[in-house]
C-alpha cells in the first residue's frame, strides 16, 4: 500500500451507499453519466447529496431479470467504485440522471443495512505508485500505447478525443482501467480486471484483450474486402456488358436465338436471387450454355434444364390472409351436408389464420367414390385464394413419376409434383394428390416411397427432384391426399398425414343434393331450358332407392342423366310441352327396372337369417347372414368368399354357442349330429373383417333354438370367446346404410358410444339403438331369451343409448 497523501476532494468515508449496476463495472478515473430509475437507487442517491456525496458502484453477480425484485447482499461483487456525484437531474418519471466522477476501487467488508439505504462497509483498494518505475511496467505501458494507436487508426469506433485522453494518462493502473472501460469485454472479464489490484497483472490482462480485438477486426477487414471486391466484380461485369450491347447496337449486329434465350435465363434467374449449392448449380449450368453449339444434342438438354429452373416459383409467397367468412360460404355453396368435414376444414383454416405461417399441410379425405372429396379440395383451394393443381396416382407404379427422371435418360422430365408447381405458378398452391390409396408397385420402383419425402414437413422444406437435383422448398404446398381406404396406405405414408373422413349420403341428403345442385347441373348438360324438367320430391327419393343406393351421388347422377337424355329426345321429336314432370311412376320408363327392388329389403323371417352391417370402401352396407343344419356329424362349413378374420370370427360364434347352450336349452345333439351351414349372399364379393362376429352367433342361436329374430332389426359388433361384446369401426358409415336398408333398431357396442354421440341427429331420426356388453344381451333382444346368470338385456331409449 502507498503512504502518498491524498487530495482533499478524495479523502473517502469507509461506509457509503451502494448502487448497483447490471451491464457493467465502472472502473476509477473516469467520468461518466448514469441514469437512475429505481426507486431504492433514487433513495441511495438522495441520501448521498445529503451527505457526502459518494456512492459505491457495484457489479451484480448475475444480470437480473426483467421482473426481478432488489438484490440481496450476497448478489453484489466483493469489488466496486466509488464515485463522486458532480451533477444530478431530475427527471419526470421520478428517475435521476447523475454525472459522476470514480475515484478508487474498494473491496465490500460487509453489508451493514438496507435501511433507510443499502450502506456497506468499504476498504479502499491503493496501489503502489513506485511501480511505475519499474521497467516491465514500462514496457507494458509502451505496449499499450502502441497497440492502442493501431486499434484506434483501424476502428472508428474509437474517437480523436479517446486517442488524445490515452496520450495524457500517466500513471500505468489508471491507463489500464481506461482502456479496459472503453473496450467491448464481456461483463465477467470487466468485473475480473476490476478484481485484479496488481497493476502489471492488470496491464497484461488488458493488453490480451486489446490483441484479441485486433485479430476480430483483421476477419472483419477480410470479410469486407471480400465483400467489396464482389461487388466491384459484378459493376465492372455490368458496366462491360451495357457496353458490348451499344457496340453491337451501333454495329447493326443482332443478337442470335442462342444469345436471345442466354439473355432471357439470366435475366429470370438473377431476379430469383439464388443462393448457395442452387446459385452455383444454376451459374454453372448458365457458362456452359454460353460456350455451347446450338448443334449439340447436349444443347437441346441443358436448354430444357434451364427452362425448367425459369418457370419454377423460387420466391416465397406472402402469408395467406385467411378469411374464415368467406370460407364457409364458399363450402356452403358448394356441398351440402357433411357438417362434420366443413367444421373440421374450418378449424383447420382457423388454425392457419392464427400461426400466420407459411408452412404447409397434409391433409387426406377419406371416404367411398362419389361423396364429393375433389370438389371438397377445389373449394378449399378457392377458400384459401390459391391455385388447385389435381393429379392422379392411382396405378402409378414407377417411382420416377414422383420424384423425376435423372437428366442422364432420353427424354427426361421433372416429376409429377415440380410440374404442378411449374403449372401452379405460385410456391403455395394445393395440390392434390388423388386415389393415394391406389398406388401400384413393382420392379421399376416405389411410388409410396417417393412420396414419403415430399409428404414430410420436416424434409420437404428441401424437396430433390431427380431431374433438377436440386433443394426445392415445398413446404408451403397444402397437400391433399384422396382414398377410399386406409388398409392399403402404407402405414409409414399414412402417419405423415390427417385423415379426415367423409360418410356417404343418407336418402334426404341424396334429394336435397339433387334438388339443388345435380338437377340444374345434369339439365344444363342436356340442353334442356332452364325450368323443362320438375321433378317430384318423391320421385328424386325413389331414384335414391330403387336405382342409386351406393354411398356417394355418382350412380344418382348418372340416372339423372339418363333421364334428361330422354327428355330431351322428346322435345325434339314428339315436341313435349314443357315443363316435363317426371312422377315416380315414370321412373321405370326412364330407368328401365330397379336395381334394387323394394322387396329386397324384405328379408324372409326364418330361424338362422340375422342382417348386420359392414363397412366398405364404397361406404356403409348390410349384410345378410344365413345359417341352415343338415344331417352329419357335427362341424360348421363356411361359404361366402370369407376372409380368414371373418372366418375366424365365425368359429368363435360357433363355440361360444356351443358351450352356452344349456343356457338356452339347446340339445347337444344339435352339434354333434347335424353339419351347420353358415352362408353370406353375393358369393363372388370378397368379405373380411371381425365386426360380423355377434351377428354369426345370433343366426346360429336362431337356428339353434328354431325361433326366428325380429324383423327390420341389425347389429354390428365383434365378439370374443367369452361372450363380450367388442368395438368396431366405421359406426357412422354402417348407420347410415341402416338407414337406407330401412333399419328400424340397431345394436351397437357400448364402446362405441362416443362414435354414436358424433352421429348427426339427422341421420339417427327414426332409429331405436341398443347398446350391449354381452353377447346375451344381444341374444336377450333378438329373441326374447333368457339364460339363467345372466346380466338382462340392455334397456332402450330412443334419444340415447344406455347400456
Amino acid at each position: 500500500m502507498s503512504d502518498l497523501p491524498v487530495p482533499a476532494d478524495q479523502i473517502l468515508p469507509n461506509k457509503i451507499p451502494l448502487i448497483p449496476l447490471e451491464a457493467r463495472p465502472v472502473f476509477p478515473g473516469i467520468f461518466t453519466p448514469l441514469m437512475i430509475t429505481d426507486k431504492d437507487d433514487v433513495a441511495v442517491v438522495e441520501e448521498a447529496m445529503a451527505t457526502t456525496k459518494v456512492i459505491g458502484l457495484v457489479l451484480l453477480v448475475q444480470e437480473p431479470e426483467a421482473d426481478a425484485e432488489a438484490p440481496g447482499p450476497d448478489q453484489f461483487c466483493r469489488v466496486g467504485t466509488a464515485a463522486k456525484i458532480l451533477k444530478k437531474i431530475n427527471l419526470p418519471d421520478g428517475g435521476l440522471n447523475i454525472f459522476v466522477s470514480t475515484l478508487r476501487r474498494f473491496e465490500i467488508k460487509k453489508m451493514l443495512s438496507d435501511v433507510p439505504v443499502r450502506t456497506a462497509a468499504v476498504e479502499y483498494i491503493d496501489e503502489d505508485a513506485d511501480l511505475s518505475r519499474s521497467q516491465e511496467v514500462k514496457a507494458l505501458t509502451r505496449s499499450i500505447f502502441s497497440e492502442m494507436k493501431s486499434l484506434s487508426e483501424n476502428n472508428p469506433l474509437i474517437s480523436e478525443e479517446v486517442r488524445l485522453n490515452i496520450v495524457n494518462i500517466d500513471q500505468p493502473g489508471k491507463l489500464a482501467d481506461f482502456v479496459a472501460s472503453i473496450m467491448n469485454i464481456p461483463r465477467d472479464q470487466q468485473q475480473k480486471l476490476l478484481e485484479t489490484f496488481d497493476v502489471r497483472a492488470r496491464m497484461e490482462a488488458v493488453l490480451v484483450h486489446i490483441k484479441k480485438e485486433q485479430a476480430l477486426l483483421k476477419i472483419q477487414k477480410r470479410i469486407s474486402k471480400q465483400i467489396n471486391e464482389k461487388i466491384e466484380k459484378n459493376q465492372r461485369e455490368f458496366f462491360l456488358r451495357e457496353e458490348l450491347k451499344a457496340i453491337q447496337k451501333e454495329l447493326g449486329i443482332t443478337t442470335d436465338a442462342k444469345g436471345s434465350d442466354l439473355a432471357k435465363f439470366r435475366e429470370t434467374i438473377e431476379s430469383f436471387g439464388f443462393e448457395g449449392e442452387v446459385k452455383t448449380a444454376v451459374e454453372s449450368e448458365l457458362e456452359k450454355f454460353a460456350l455451347m453449339d446450338p448443334n449439340s444434342s447436349e444443347y437441346i438438354v441443358t436448354r430444357n434444364y434451364l427452362e425448367t429452373i425459369c418457370g419454377l416459383p423460387w420466391k416465397d409467397e406472402p402469408v395467406d390472409d385467411v378469411d374464415l367468412a368467406w370460407a364457409k360460404k364458399v363450402l356452403e355453396a358448394d356441398h351440402f351436408g357433411l357438417e362434420d368435414v366443413k367444421e373440421r376444414v374450418l378449424e383447420f383454416l382457423a388454425v392457419r389464420k392464427l400461426k400466420k405461417d407459411q408452412k404447409g399441410s397434409i391433409v387426406c379425405l377419406l371416404g367411398p367414390p362419389g361423396v364429393g372429396k375433389t370438389s371438397i379440395g377445389k373449394s378449399i383451394a378457392k377458400a384459401l385464394h390459391r391455385p388447385f393443381f389435381r393429379f392422379s396416382v392411382g396405378g402409378m407404379r414407377d417411382g420416377a413419376e414422383i420424384k423425376g427422371h435423372r437428366r442422364t435418360y432420353v427424354g427426361a422430365l421433372p416429376g409429377k409434383i415440380l410440374q404442378g408447381m411449374k403449372i401452379a405458378g405460385k410456391k403455395n398452391p394445393v395440390l392434390m394428390i388423388d386415389e393415394i390409396d391406389k398406388l401400384g408397385q413393382s420392379y421399376q420402383g416405389d411410388p409410396s416411397s417417393a412420396l414419403l419425402e415430399v409428404l414430410d414437413p420436416e424434409q420437404n422444406h428441401a424437396f430433390r427432384d431427380h431431374y433438377l437435383d436440386l433443394p426445392f422448398d415445398v413446404g408451403q404446398v397444402l397437400f391433399i391426399a384422396t382414398a377410399n381406404s386406409l388398409d392399403s396406405i402404407p402405414r409409414p405414408l399414412l402417419d405423415r398425414m390427417e385423415v379426415i373422413r367423409l360418410s356417404g349420403y343418407i336418402e334426404e341428403e341424396k334429394v336435397a343434393i339433387a334438388q339443388k345442385y345435380l338437377v340444374p347441373k345434369s339439365a344444363a348438360a342436356a340442353g334442356l331450358p332452364k325450368g323443362s324438367v320438375k321433378y317430384a320430391k318423391k320421385s328424386l327419393a325413389e331414384i335414391s332407392r330403387r336405382y342409386a343406393r351406393e354411398a356417394g351421388m355418382r350412380n344418382y347422377e348418372k340416372s339423372l342423366d339418363k333421364i334428361h337424355r330422354k327428355v330431351a329426345l322428346k322435345l325434339v321429336t314428339e315436341q313435349l310441352p314443357t315443363p316435363v314432370t317426371i312422377a315416380p311412376e315414370d321412373l321405370d320408363g326412364y330407368l328401365g327396372k330397379p336395381y334394387f327392388p323394394e322387396e329386397e329389403a324384405e328379408l324372409p323371417v326364418v330361424p338362422g337369417v340375422v342382417q348386420g352391417l359392414a363397412w366398405t370402401s364404397m361406404g356403409g352396407a348390410v349384410l345378410v347372414i344365413e345359417a341352415v343344419k343338415t344331417e352329419g356329424k357335427g362341424g360348421i362349413k363356411l361359404t361366402g368368399r370369407m376372409g380368414d378374420v371373418m372366418k375366424e370370427s365365425a368359429q368363435i360364434a360357433y363355440t361360444w354357442v356351443n358351450v352356452h347352450r344349456a343356457e338356452y336349452g339347446i340339445s347337444p345333439e344339435f352339434f354333434e349330429k347335424h353339419l351347420v351351414h353358415l352362408h353370406i349372399p353375393e358369393g363372388a364379393t370378397p368379405k373380411d373383417g371381425p365386426s360380423a362376429g355377434i351377428t354369426m352367433a345370433a343366426a346360429l342361436t336362431s337356428l339353434a333354438v328354431g325361433k326366428a329374430v325380429k324383423r327390420h332389426y341389425a347389429m354390428t359388433g365383434e365378439l370374443s370367446l367369452s361372450g363380450k361384446v367388442m368395438p368396431i369401426g366405421g359406426l357412422k358409415e354402417k348407420v347410415i346404410a341402416a338407414r337406407r336398408a330401412g333399419t328400424k333398431v340397431v345394436l351397437l357396442p357400448k364402446n362405441n358410444l362416443t362414435d354414436w354421440e358424433e352421429i348427426p341427429d339427422y341421420i339417427r331420426k327414426g332409429l331405436e339403438f341398443h347398446v350391449v356388453e354381452r353377447m346375451e344381451q344381444v341374444i336377450g333382444i333378438l329373441l326374447d331369451l333368457e339364460p339363467s346368470a345372466v346380466t338382462p338385456p340392455a334397456r332402450t331409449r330412443r334419444s340415447r343409448p344406455r347400456a
